[in-house]
């Protein structure tokens, strides 16, 4: 059995949790809230800090100090974020659903989450190319989709 299947989140070790991201980036999503209904809706805008078309943070340890609103995820939190992706790992392993077919881990390869159109690849813009009055204009579905669902 591998880690994934027998420890908790919280049981983890750093390079576990780590492994755990499938690289999908859909965390890195901007997402607005409705302040009349508290509605959170996905934008396809994705951070600075992405590389689109690698769905990796060009400045992983510095993210936070960079991006003020970016969220590091724990297991504490992981479980209370209301826009964490149905597809998330660490989503679906808090929720005892397992990792996805796709997933790098399960797969084998870390090109399965972007060929199975899990990830942001080819699907999103940057912050930088799109001025924030415009950002309700790319509120899209798809990151709130779960193809396992």
């Amino acid at each position: 059995m591998q880690f994934y299947e027998t420890k908790r989140l919280e049981e983890m070790t750093q390079a576990e949790w780590e492994a755990l991201c499938d690289g999908c980036a859909r965390c890195c999503l901007i997402k607005l809230e409705d302040e009349d209904t508290g509605e959170i809706v996905t934008s396809d805008v994705h951070c600075r800090l992405l590389d689109g078309d690698k769905c990796a943070c060009t400045d992983y340890p510095n993210r936070q100090k960079l991006v003020p609103d970016c969220i590091k995820l724990t297991p504490d939190n992981v479980t209370k974020i209301r826009w964490m992706p149905p597809t998330c790992a660490y989503r679906r392993i808090a929720e005892g659903r397992g990792l996805a077919w796709w997933h790098p881990l399960i797969s084998g390869d870390p090109e399965t989450v972007h060929t199975a159109g899990i990830s942001v690849r080819g699907r999103t813009v940057s912050e930088n190319d799109v001025p924030a009055d415009d950002w309700e204009n790319h509120a899209v579905m798809w990151p709130e989709m779960d193809p396992d669902a």
